[in-house]
């Protein structure tokens, strides 16, 4: 019996298959999700032999009868055969052409992120909607506008492999990654999911590198917050509660890539978190080899939030003056700029500083966990000081 989760699996495959054989996106989506309904509805304990093939079979059939005059149906049965061969399978180009077009460069970052939640994770728009904390009508017009802009632009493969494409996707998949449970849907997994599937359909260790900082960052998850949702920081984590077997999977993951010597982001990023995740404790962190590892980082991403966290490497590494330093070239108004500064300033003694700072970044800080970490520095810091 199939369960959901490998159902979905099924969908990019599937539609693939509609759209490469020339059918508009918008139609084809539309007629997966009628199949799929289909699939749930009757298969129950006894799913047919080639799920795939029954799915496109039935697809196909939805799309043909989602078409809307009898001129409109015999066009598109005149462009296509009436429907595709018996026992017709997908194939790994038709699900990759899928992760491309969701990724198209029309659309933006929150259209492809939900067009991808929607066609290739197989994600119903309410649950997108839930997990993004908007209403469905506002989440459904998104998915809708992204599907007409992606038909506008054609569905020709000739579109669609250039070198950029698998970046593009890459970044999509971690857009959804960083926005990590919301509703009834961790979109986390799911893009780790999303992301097993681009490894196997690519020949790419920079794939290999995103999925593998996924996992590594994903092993922490369990001990980033206390029971009352404060944010527990790196150095006070519980690590008897990180996940072994995903940082063990993760770390040879990124080993294999970095051997095939085409070093690229998301490669640099997952060496870092392979460091962290490979220490006893923040103390026994190889800090000098995490520096270097986001010296090559700034070859392929030279960001103010690289170069912030690089700075708090150089000041665990080499001290908090070199640390200070090192912010100095980060400008001001990035976020969490004033939480390191904090922090720096007060590894170099002057704590005074590091509670105006730490209440800077609480003003500043993007949600109420952060704001709430950082105002229980300020605290710690004024009782320390009224205790000298």
């Amino acid at each position: 019996m199939l369960d959901q989760v490998e159902l979905r699996r099924l969908v990019p495959q599937v539609l693939g298959v509609l759209v490469g054989r020339g059918a508009d996106f918008a139609t084809a989506e539309d007629a997966v999700q009628e199949a799929l309904l289909r699939a749930l509805a009757t298969w129950g304990a006894d799913p047919p032999a080639e799920p795939a093939a029954w799915l496109v079979t039935v697809a196909w059939r939805a799309f043909l009868d989602l078409t809307r005059s009898e001129t409109a149906r015999r066009s598109r049965e005149e462009r296509f055969d009436a429907q595709p061969p018996t026992g017709a399978v997908p194939s790994a180009d038709d699900t990759l052409h899928l992760y491309f077009l969701c990724a198209h460069p029309v659309l933006t970052s929150s259209s492809a992120v939900a067009l991808t939640l929607r066609a290739v994770g197989g994600l119903t728009t309410r649950q997108i909607a839930d997990a993004y904390l908007v209403p469905e009508p506002t989440m459904a017009q998104r998915i809708s506008r992204a599907k007409r802009s992606v038909g506008r632009e054609g569905v020709a493969r000739a579109g669609f492999d250039t070198p950029g494409d698998v970046k593009t996707v890459m970044r999509v998949l971690y857009l959804v990654f960083n926005e990590g449970y919301s509703g009834d849907v961790d979109l986390a997994a799911e893009a780790i999911r999303l992301t097993r599937q681009l490894v196997e359909l690519t020949d790419d260790p920079e794939v290999a590198g995103l999925l593998a900082l996924m996992l590594l960052h994903h092993a922490r998850r369990h001990s980033r917050t206390r029971p009352d949702g404060s944010l527990v920081p790196l150095a006070e984590q519980d690590r008897r509660l990180w996940d072994d077997d995903l940082i063990v999977e993760g770390t040879g993951l990124v080993q294999a890539a970095l051997a095939r010597d085409r070093l690229g982001e998301y490669q640099a990023q997952a060496a870092i978190a392979a460091l962290h995740a490979d220490a006893p404790s923040v103390e026994e962190t190889d800090w000098v080899q995490i520096v270097e590892w986001y010296d090559e980082l700034l070859r392929f991403a030279d960001t103010p939030v690289v170069r912030l966290n690089r700075a708090v490497a150089v000041g665990e590494a080499d001290g908090a003056p070199a640390g200070l330093t090192a912010l100095a070239e980060v400008p001001d108004g990035v976020p969490r700029r004033d939480a390191v500064a904090a922090h720096l300033h007060e590894r170099n003694g002057d704590l005074e500083l590091a509670a105006r700072l730490y209440a800077d970044a609480a003003r500043n800080a993007p949600n109420l966990a952060e704001r709430d970490h950082q105002t229980r520095q300020v605290v710690r810091l004024n009782e320390q000081l009224r205790g000298r």
